[in-house]
């Protein structure tokens, strides 16, 4: 308990981080306006598509924002709701209702304040780049798919599958189409792709949805269904979602949340790394961070955040260096909750899906899916596979899919540089006469990289292979790891060599091997009638010696010396 005090107390707020908001304050204040610009779309869009309203991704921006930006473990990352955030938020309330999104933010933030207690954050920095981008693909897909119905300007269907719902949303298009809604969703994702190249420092979403709201109430436009009606302000926290009996039942839900808001926030923070020079996250802290803000968040009303790439990048690259900019981006959206919350509530739904198609789009690197593709066909693999798995299953399975393929891929390859190889006897101790005897009877193989399970097989088909000598030294220096497959796989090996008479030596076993060749009883087989030696040369000395015991090697007259004619000749 005191250790678990200790480390908590460890992740939260220095006198360092006071001292970096006073480094720039000017640039970023700026910052944080810009990108509270930039969020303001975003929040209400991502508010809407979780199914909890344009309310619940204020809430959600603001709350989480100031909270993830105070107890956060970078100066840089912005957080808030997510695209990849709504996409698991979606079936969750389907099934369990608003009451359960909160109670599965709850729950996923103190299972987040858990993982950073036990500083597992490092981890995270062994996810393969094929699976972030193939994840990153797949969320993408998935948030443009779910914009169709507001998009088109049509009620959404029913449906669990977001392919299903986007299909019928397309149906129902066809038969009463909405071409005000379509036109607007269009215009305002146009207007962002194309302003995003030809000015990229220019809020153009917040322009696109200012426009299409003042296009929408001038001319009257009734089909442009707006956001309706938003609270002027933070709703009073409360705690009367929580629901104790139904903790068995949301604890998937909320270990998939956990999961993808470490992940996102983690990736995000190392991109914001990436953009700058001099700054380097702390992943136990940002775990912490995040946690700290999914607690709040729900107290509010707000959906579960992560940290925000888009908006993390806008703001490394509007000059933030300190955790000001992320908190001003949070006050000022929440002015805007208390002030402008009667104009924001007439912003058509279908503005919202233009600027979150747009934001879909964006995501999609090309260059860098281009480049991935030609790395490898391992790395295309994966991420085509986890690509098809966000968009077919869930983010959290699309996940565990990739990580498995990796990971077998991964052992393939490593298994690939197991060799056993066979090597000459060394000449420096012995004549040639004596060598060519030898080499009549002794076969020396050295074998070279990991004896684990994926080689161990290939491994045993190999050296049993072995014919017509009476020893065999194994050379065990350049083993690089063992497991107890391989360790099972020698020991077989050497028996049914010693089947057939031929004895086995081994050579430079390592001091981390023996204990794996013991658990098995291989070491036993090599340590019975001193058959293991330190080095090759005296494994070779002692196969000499076992052969002449047994009769089999024979000192042979060295040949007639050659005349000083034969030598010239030759």
């Amino acid at each position: 308990m005191r250790t678990a005090f200790v480390r908590i107390t460890a992740l939260l707020p220095g006198r360092a981080d006071l001292a970096d908001l006073r480094r720039d304050p000017r640039r970023d204040l700026l910052a944080g306006l810009t990108v509270a610009i930039v969020a303001l779309p975003l929040a209400l869009g991502f508010g809407v598509s979780s199914g909890l309203g344009a309310e619940a991704g204020l809430a959600t921006a603001v709350v989480a924002g100031a909270l993830a930006a105070i107890f956060g473990g970078s100066n840089l990352q912005v957080s808030g709701p997510t695209g990849a955030m709504t996409v698991v938020l979606v079936p969750i309330v389907g099934e369990f209702g608003t009451a359960g999104v909160l109670m599965v933010g709850l729950m996923a933030g103190v299972l987040l304040i858990a993982v950073a207690a036990l500083r597992a954050g490092k981890y995270m920095q062994y996810v393969p780049a094929p699976v972030v981008e193939g994840f990153t693909v797949g969320i993408a897909c998935v948030i443009g798919l779910q914009q169709i119905p507001n998009a088109l300007g049509v009620p959404k269907p029913e449906g669990d599958r977001v392919l299903v719902v986007a299909w019928r949303a397309v149906e129902e298009f066809a038969r009463h189409p909405n071409w005000t809604a379509a036109g607007l969703s269009v215009a305002v994702a146009a207007l962002m792709l194309t302003g995003a190249r030809w000015r990229p420092t220019v809020p153009f979403s917040i322009l696109a949805v200012a426009l299409a709201t003042v296009v929408a109430q001038a001319a009257g436009l009734d089909a442009a269904t707006p956001i309706g009606d938003l609270p002027s302000g933070l709703p009073v926290p409360s705690l009367s979602f929580l629901d104790p009996g139904s903790l068995g039942t949301l604890i998937a839900p909320a270990l998939a949340v956990a999961a993808l808001a470490a992940l996102e926030s983690l990736l995000s923070a190392s991109v914001a790394d990436g953009m700058t020079v001099g700054q380097k996250h702390d992943p136990d802290r940002e775990l912490f961070g995040q946690g700290v803000a999914n607690l709040a968040a729900p107290l509010f009303g707000g959906v579960p955040a992560t940290g925000a790439i888009a908006r993390t990048a806008v703001n490394v690259r509007s000059g933030a260096s300190s955790r000001l900019a992320a908190l001003t981006h949070a006050a000022v959206l929440a002015v805007i909750v208390f002030a402008a919350a009667p104009l924001v509530s007439k912003i058509p739904l279908a503005a919202l899906a233009g600027v979150l198609l747009a934001t879909a789009v964006r995501m999609v690197e090309v260059g860098s899916l281009k480049a991935m593709a030609k790395a490898t066909r391992s790395d295309a693999l994966i991420l085509i596979l986890t690509a098809v798995a966000t968009l077919v299953l869930d983010l959290v399975q699309a996940v565990i899919i990739g990580f498995a393929v990796a990971g077998v891929l991964a052992l393939r390859a490593v298994a690939k540089h197991a060799r056993l190889d066979q090597v000459p006897l060394d000449r420096g101790d012995h004549s040639a006469e004596e060598h060519a005897l030898l080499a009549e009877h002794i076969v020396a193989y050295r074998i070279d990289g990991p004896l684990f399970f994926a080689a161990a097989h290939r491994f045993l088909l190999e050296l049993t292979d072995v014919a017509d000598v009476r020893v065999v030294i194994l050379r065990m220096s350049r083993v690089s790891t063992m497991d107890a497959t391989g360790a099972l796989v020698l020991k077989d090996a050497v028996e049914k060599l010693e089947r057939r008479g031929i004895r086995v030596l081994a050579s430079g076993l390592r001091p981390g091997h023996r204990q794996v060749l013991d658990s098995v009883g291989a070491l036993g087989l090599l340590h019975r009638d001193g058959r293991e030696y330190a080095t090759t040369p005296e494994a070779i000395r002692g196969a000499r010696d076992h052969l002449e015991t047994a009769g089999v090697l024979t000192v042979v007259p060295p040949p007639p010396a050659r005349t000083a004619g034969e030598e010239t000749a030759r």
